[in-house]
């Protein structure tokens, strides 16, 4: 399964994008691609800059991640 390597890590939207993407910034200063993808993108609507948020990021992409709401 894809999920079963991904691991979890904590970080903070910087940019909210066009299309459900945001900028999240890591806390060891790394930046990724976060998307909310499926239903929370309909309950949740939109996250504000500086709100904390879980991302789940594959390893083999280490680029972009799913937030996870």
């Amino acid at each position: 399964m894809a999920g079963e390597n991904a691991f979890k890590v904590e970080g903070r939207i910087v940019e909210a994008l066009p299309n459900g993407t945001y900028r999240v910034a890591l806390a060891n200063g790394h930046r990724l691609l976060g998307f909310v993808a499926g239903k929370a993108r309909q309950i949740h609507g939109r996250l504000a800059p500086g709100e904390r948020v879980w991302l789940r990021v594959s390893p083999c992409d280490l680029s972009t991640g799913r937030i996870l709401v």
